[in-house]
């Protein structure tokens, strides 16, 4: 039996416009591909989770959405690519979904690569909202498929991970969060917190 949360309908509600009906047919075809499947919030996006493990997550950007199945390159070949924007590629209309007959079998594939032991990345166990910021979903969808830097990113202290979230978060254009987002990626996977330039021995 599935398991929903009204966690996931609210923020399909506060999506942009445009976005909503693409997040709500990537969530129907998810239930009907996965009848068992478990909605949960990671990162400040969407997972559903098959049994123990992920199956996929989706996002809202602001032009934009992904989907990204937690296979990775297992699920590509059922889908547009295994890059940045996961296996449909930039998600703008509806028109850019699969057709959804195809789209829950591609979630049955997964379902089935997950049950054959196909190999994927754990998340670690989600932390209360109350220990930090809410995380940039741009932050949270680049750590989601960067392993190094998720890595990086979980070992820091919550004040460290809140100064990575904060001066991405204060960024007013578009240009200036992408470009504090690669940065920070860059360092995560270096293994180097926020301010590592001034801190002996970094």
């Amino acid at each position: 039996m599935a398991t929903t949360d009204p966690r996931i309908a609210a923020y399909i509600e506060r999506a942009a416009p445009f976005a909503q009906p693409i997040l709500a047919q990537l969530r129907s075809a998810v239930h009907a591909g996965c009848p068992g499947v478990v909605e949960t919030i990671k990162w400040g996006m969407p997972f559903y989770l098959h049994g123990d493990r992920i199956l996929a997550n989706m996002a809202a950007f602001k032009q934009h959405c992904s989907f990204r199945f937690w296979n990775g390159r297992e699920a590509a070949e059922h889908g547009k690519s295994d890059e940045a924007m996961g296996q449909f590629g930039r998600l703008a209309t509806l028109r850019d979904l699969p057709p959804k007959r195809e789209l829950v079998l591609v979630v049955k594939q997964a379902v089935a690569l997950i049950d054959a032991g196909g190999t994927q990345t754990r998340a670690t166990k989600p932390r209360s909202p109350a220990a930090q910021p809410d995380m940039p979903a741009e932050l949270g969808h680049a750590l989601a498929r960067h392993a190094p830097a998720r890595k990086t990113f979980e070992a820091l202290s919550p004040s460290q991970r809140r100064e990575y979230i904060e001066w991405i978060a204060e960024a007013k254009r578009d240009e200036t969060r992408a470009r504090r987002l690669a940065q920070a990626i860059e360092w995560l996977a270096e293994g180097k917190s926020r301010h590592w330039k001034y801190q002996g021995g970094c």
